[in-house]
């Protein structure tokens, strides 16, 4: 048997709460694991209870449905939300919170069934896709005796002259033995184009291209009079990458 969706209601008017409950009790694969009737009651129930989703009111006294979502983000286990309230004014602050769905009392039993299924969609799709690992986020340059560490955005182009690779910085140029393919497949995940069997570019720090002979092109980079070669073969699919 599928695993129920873990609900907690939140209101603090005792007759909504036990009127959800009711519509929900109709959905077997919800189960209503417990019930709150402020905010703070909410956040302690949720750390309690670990719920999947949060029916969530807004106006509540103390502690409001906005205050409590804000909170119930900074939990490990972050249940997803679904504001059930009167008032339709706080909608678009509701999805500001990254809220699932917004209904509106009297509840509408087709509302209901349709935040239902967007429910079930949203968990099935986290139960299925595989945690991401956190990518590096620096690209390492090893000389002689240390390793530098470089913020890709700070990296000007990248250039191979006799086996060595230089990669030029704002302020710094750094060598390494690596060849320029294996560096241009490091800093594949940030914004570089070759431009050149030997130049490797970023595209952030790219000022003016200029026409140079048998369909090659010049580049001029930010804060530089240094001019690299685009060869004809690459020019196309250069202009493609900076133009809109």
């Amino acid at each position: 048997m599928k695993e129920k969706i873990k609900a907690l209601i939140v209101d603090d008017e005792r007759f909504s709460r036990e009127e959800l409950s009711y519509l929900l009790d109709t959905y077997e694969q919800i189960e209503v694991i417990g019930e709150a009737g402020s905010g703070d009651e909410a956040i302690m129930k949720t750390l309690q209870l670990q719920p999947d989703v949060l029916f969530l009111d807004v106006e509540m006294p103390k502690m409001d449905g906005m205050a409590v979502s804000g909170s119930v983000h900074e939990l490990k286990k972050i249940p997803e939300i679904i504001f059930a309230t009167a008032y339709p004014d706080f909608a678009a602050e509701a999805f500001r919170h990254e809220a699932l769905d917004y209904l509106l009392k009297p509840f509408d039993e087709e509302q209901l069934g349709e935040a239902i299924q967007r429910l079930e969609k949203k968990l099935h799709r986290r139960a299925f896709s595989p945690p991401q690992e956190p990518q590096p986020t620096k690209l390492a340059v090893e000389g002689e005796d240390t390793i530098d560490y470089l913020n890709p955005n700070e990296i000007m182009y990248v250039s191979r002259e006799d086996r060595v690779t230089k990669i030029v910085g704002k302020t710094k140029v750094y060598e390494t033995k690596s060849a320029l393919k294996e560096v241009e497949e490091r800093l594949d995940r940030f914004s570089f184009f070759r431009i050149h069997k030997s130049f490797l570019v970023n595209l952030d720090h790219i000022h003016r291209l200029t026409p140079w002979f048998n369909g090659a092109y010049q580049l001029e980079l930010q804060g530089t009079d240094e001019k690299l070669p685009v060869s004809r073969n690459y020019v196309k699919g250069l202009r493609k990458k900076l133009e809109l």
